[in-house]
């Protein structure tokens, strides 16, 4: 399943990603309660991007990602903010898949407890309106949510939101319900592992500015930890993900 709605022709070119050994371009700032954040772009930026990481925290390529997003385009400029809401303590990958009754009582903790969607939603709010205050010139928010992400991109982009757009990368938990009440902007990009009559769903409760796409050759994760860069074909679909990513918020902010 393939639409592009709210889709434009590419107007910037996403750099080759780095398949190993990446170094970040930006830096990690301290927020309250003893939270890193990872920042990037240029200061002068009025355009922030809040994302919300995947469950295996900070990975070489989600922090890459980040930095396409703030660096590939001069003509649109953005901070960037990734928030560790795990502090230090993401899901290990030895635990995922959930294959043993050993691994399904860690992921589910963890999901119970750090990574539990209500309670990491409430945070948001607070942590932009820091981040805000700390970046003055920054005027308009976006968010982007990958995997487990995407769900708390869903759960904040409800009536009162202070993001202007929104998008979510092989999203995890995907509930058309959560569509209904969503009020920006919004992208999905989802793999070919996420359920795909709940991605249609979800597109087809949608009320705003769309574009909802399937990489069907892709895995869940493949535009953050767990994609191979190594693989050429995943390195290109993780390029053009991005390029949509960056397209998106070009048009809607």
């Amino acid at each position: 399943m393939e639409a592009t709605q709210g889709h434009s022709k590419a107007c910037c070119n996403v750099p080759p990603a780095v398949s190993k050994g990446y170094s970040p371009k930006g830096k990690y700032i301290d927020l309250s309660g003893g939270m890193k954040c990872y920042t990037t772009g240029p200061s002068h930026a009025t355009t922030a991007i809040f994302i919300i990481y995947d469950i295996f925290g900070f990975s070489d390529q989600a922090i890459q990602g980040a930095d396409i997003l703030a660096h590939a385009d001069s003509s649109h400029q953005y901070q960037v903010f990734m928030p560790d809401f795990f502090l230090g303590k993401p899901l290990s990958h030895a635990d995922y898949p959930p294959d043993t009754e050993e691994k399904q009582q860690r992921v589910g903790a963890f999901f119970g407890g750090p990574a539990n969607p209500p309670e990491t939603a409430k945070k948001v709010p607070q942590l932009v309106k820091e981040i805000g205050e700390k970046f003055s010139g920054i005027q308009k928010w976006a968010s982007l949510g990958m995997c487990w992400g995407g769900k708390i991109v869903s759960l904040t982009a409800q009536p009162g939101t202070s993001f202007s757009a929104a998008a979510e990368v092989h999203p995890a938990m995907v509930d058309p319900n959560d569509a209904k009440g969503i009020k920006i902007p919004l992208c999905m990009l989802a793999s070919k592992d996420e359920d795909d009559e709940a991605v249609k769903s979800f597109e087809k409760e949608l009320t705003v500015p769309k574009h909802v796409e399937t990489f069907n050759d892709q895995v869940h994760g493949w535009m953050a930890a767990r994609g191979d860069l190594t693989d050429e074909k995943v390195k290109k679909e993780y390029e053009r993900g991005y390029q949509i990513l960056l397209d998106f918020y070009h048009k809607h902010l």
